[in-house]
């Protein structure tokens, strides 16, 4: 089986499963048709036609099911313009990365879901009450984390999620802006508010 896999907009995992004699090498290139209707705040019932696309680089093989799956992530494209899918949360992760190569605050960009749980020691122990009744039960907590933490550590190790997408272009502007733009350096505080300026500006108004 092949089963291909994106993050909607909220950012659970949705996944459609198709049969693995459909994976051939075009479909890198075209995709696979999905219904984007059935995804919440994507498309539109009449406009629901959308491409899912393989990334080869994230294939793996899912060590949980009972019959052999291949597991890949993928784009969302227009079936139409084969333009990537604005609101592909892959996609804006990849223009966020881009932006941030161009302005040169950074160089690499981590992403990764924080693996956040509790362990946790209950007992449950009975004591005697003084009126005619059943016995009070008392339950008391002790916290395992740091025991927990110190020997799962060894066993933890970076990872670093690799995109490649056409580099992010910034927004045209005239000759002096851009001379100006590269001669002068803005404090970080400054530099802060330029970003958030672009990036509102280059948003489409709201109705």
């Amino acid at each position: 089986m092949l089963d291909l896999r994106f993050a909607d907009l909220p950012g659970l995992w949705q996944h459609v499963t198709f049969p693995i004699a459909q994976l051939t090498e075009d479909k890198f290139q075209e995709g696979f048709g999905f219904d984007g209707s059935s995804i919440r705040g994507w498309q539109a019932i009449s406009e629901s036609d959308m491409l899912i696309v393989p990334d080869p680089n994230t294939a793996m093989m899912d060590p949980f099911t009972d019959v052999p799956t291949l597991v890949m992530i993928t784009d969302i494209a227009d079936p139409i313009t084969k333009q990537h899918y604005e609101r592909d949360p892959r996609w804006i992760a990849t223009k966020a990365e881009q932006y941030l190569k161009y302005s040169g605050i950074g160089d690499i960009a981590y992403f990764g879901a924080e693996a956040e749980f509790f362990t946790t020691t209950v007992s449950i122990t009975s004591t005697p009450r003084k009126a005619a009744g059943t016995p009070a039960a008392r339950r008391t907590t002790s916290a395992t984390g740091p025991v927990t933490r110190k020997a799962i550590s060894p066993f933890l190790r970076p990872t670093t999620t690799k995109t490649s997408a056409p580099k992010w272009s910034p927004p045209c502007r005239s000759a002096d802006s851009r001379s100006s733009a590269t001669t002068t350096r803005l404090p970080a505080a400054d530099k802060g508010r330029s970003i958030k300026n672009t990036i509102r500006s280059s948003m489409p108004p709201t109705t």
